[in-house]
């Protein structure tokens, strides 16, 4: 199964996020990643949607959104055109002896330490999803207690506006 990315532009009201999570649900939709913020618009909101399926099952949730009345475009965001990241706040246990080789990975991957403790560090990192994930495995062995990811989302690069 592909991973597809949709950037769908709505009226910022009260229960459209209800609406479009209800109509991948009564598909049989998983979504895989949702993102929504207020646009510089305050009357609409961006979401970010990462879905795994084909061709057809993303042409199908494209028209499914398309009848909602709230949902005023839908893009399909290629990995070629957009930016894409993601953040993540990890929670990593660090006793002394560990904290500087922690802090050299941080480092590697231009991640930042946003909170130390006596036994842990939370690491904040932003990237695309691979290099997140590759973060995390190479945190791994020295304990993760948990982390948190903002889940992906994109904007078309250059002066293409959506």
């Amino acid at each position: 199964m592909d991973k597809f990315v949709l950037s769908v532009l709505v009226e910022n009201k009260a229960g459209v996020l209800s609406r479009v999570s209800g109509l991948f649900s009564r598909r049989g939709y998983n979504i895989d990643s949702l993102t929504v913020c207020e646009t510089s618009n305050p009357d609409q909101s961006r979401m970010t949607i990462v879905v795994k399926g084909d061709e057809y099952i993303l042409d199908q949730i494209q028209k499914q959104l398309a009848k909602l009345v709230e949902v005023l475009s839908i893009k399909k965001c290629d990995k070629g055109s957009t930016c894409q990241r993601e953040m993540a706040l990890i929670k990593v246990k660090a006793e002394g002896t560990n904290r500087g080789t922690i802090i050299e990975t941080c480092d590697i991957f231009r991640a930042h330490i946003v909170d130390v403790g006596i036994d842990s560090v939370v690491v904040e990192a932003t990237g695309s999803e691979d290099k997140i994930e590759s973060l995390i495995r190479l945190l791994e062995p020295f304990g993760i207690l948990e982390y948190v990811k903002t889940g992906l989302t994109a904007m078309d690069r250059g002066s293409v506006v959506m």
